[in-house]
């Protein structure tokens, strides 16, 4: 039978209250109390900072539970370990011992275990004729048995908190995606609403997010984001509600048609003269373009624009021509296309359509799309030259993949 009194520890190392609670509360675990030591362990590691145990403190207590011979930890399998600190240092991966003691300290002051000192503060047992312990010094287990129901509420309370993280965060790449998506329907659609005072609040709660955060943390942001989906859904339902009340107005009336096709003038920039003079900062934007980016690098970037140009393009106003007609053919409205102009300039707008033109196949709605890269290029996040480029590689790519 192992002595269960309570013990003071050896030489000059001081009794706590903390030790004297966890040796109280050790006597009080039930004779048929017992959990298999690596679940023990495992629970523990996955509510280690909930506990508060530190990683290196763990691979101590797993040096001591290996030295228990059965995998069930109970009263009648024996609930000291007694080791040599060697023996625990080979255990730790070769733990120093100063290190080895902080740790083992570490252990006692979380209440995972306790010490039962020898008078001499060796650890040994003893034992009677038959082989078995019949008392032994050195460290007990007995507040970690004690403690297992403790211990699997903390991982569950983990593995919950985890669970809660992965589940708002896709939530909130849900809201992202889907307010992305809508806003460049509101701006392709000609939704009437603030676009640019929502893009601004999405870009805002979008850069607010942390990439390490707590549900606290992340609720009031979720909740921001459903906020601002639900208003940009309105928006549009009831852009759709007006069209369809249109529609059913329209039935009742006689159609009319227009046998004028729009003519070049409505597309070339040159029509915009008469609407007055541009803000300086777009003129200086367009004649800053054709210094930086030669003609014949945005023909290389965009060589599909060739294509459609009725007497080849020699010159920047060929180029702008070009572009200017097959707007239309894109699906820009005459709006975008005359935001575009009044933030780009006309050059930088006649390479953003040549490289829309390019990679159509990849883009759903070019309209929405030229949409917001006006928008960024008011707000100072977009530039031509960086899409130029890209183009420039990947027609580039497409050329040796040919070869």
């Amino acid at each position: 039978m192992q002595g269960n009194a309570i013990t003071t520890p050896f030489g000059r190392r001081p009794m706590s209250l903390v030790q004297l609670r966890t040796q109280t509360q050790a006597k009080e675990i039930p004779a048929n109390k017992s959990a298999d030591k690596w679940q023990l362990y495992r629970w523990l590691c996955e509510g280690k900072d909930i506990v508060g145990v530190g990683d290196r403190s763990l691979a101590v207590l797993n040096a001591l539970l290996s030295f228990v011979p059965d995998n069930e930890l109970s009263e009648g399998n024996g609930l000291i370990v007694f080791p040599s600190n060697a023996q625990l240092s080979l255990r730790s991966h070769g733990m120093a011992n100063a290190t080895l003691r902080r740790h083992l300290a570490a252990l006692i002051e979380c209440g995972l275990i306790t010490r039962k000192d020898s008078p001499n503060g060796k650890r040994y047992s003893h034992k009677d004729r038959a082989g078995e312990i019949t008392d032994a010094f050195g460290f007990s287990l007995a507040p970690l048995l004690l403690r297992s129901e403790e211990l699997q509420e903390a991982a569950e309370s983990v593995r919950a908190t985890a669970r809660a993280l992965k589940l708002i965060r896709e939530q909130m790449t849900l809201h992202r995606r889907d307010i992305s998506k809508l806003i460049e329907v509101g701006l392709a659609e000609d939704v009437k609403a603030d676009w640019q005072g929502i893009w601004t609040r999405f870009r805002s709660i979008v850069e607010a997010i942390p990439r390490k955060a707590s549900l606290e943390i992340l609720e009031p942001i979720l909740d921001d984001l459903s906020a601002l989906h639900e208003e940009i859904a309105i928006h549009l339902e009831n852009h759709v509600n007006d069209e369809n009340m249109s529609g059913k107005e329209s039935q009742t009336e006689p159609q009319q048609q227009n046998s004028n096709p729009e003519t070049i003038s409505d597309f070339e920039p040159g029509f915009r003269k008469d609407q007055g003079a541009k803000p300086e900062h777009n003129t200086r934007t367009a004649r800053d373009a054709t210094k930086t980016y030669p003609l014949g690098l945005v023909l290389k970037a965009c060589p599909d624009i060739a294509d459609y140009a009725t007497a080849g393009i020699s010159n920047w106003r060929d180029l702008m021509l070009t572009t200017a007609q097959i707007r239309a053919m894109l699906g820009i409205s005459p709006s975008a296309y005359e935001e575009a102009l009044d933030t780009l300039g006309q050059e930088n707008t006649a390479i953003v359509l040549a490289c829309i033109l390019q990679r159509l196949q990849h883009i759903n709605s070019a309209g929405g799309y030229l949409r917001v890269l006006t928008m960024k290029a008011r707000a100072g996040e977009f530039s031509v030259g960086p899409m130029l480029m890209a183009g420039l590689k990947a027609n580039n790519r497409v050329v040796e993949q040919l070869g």
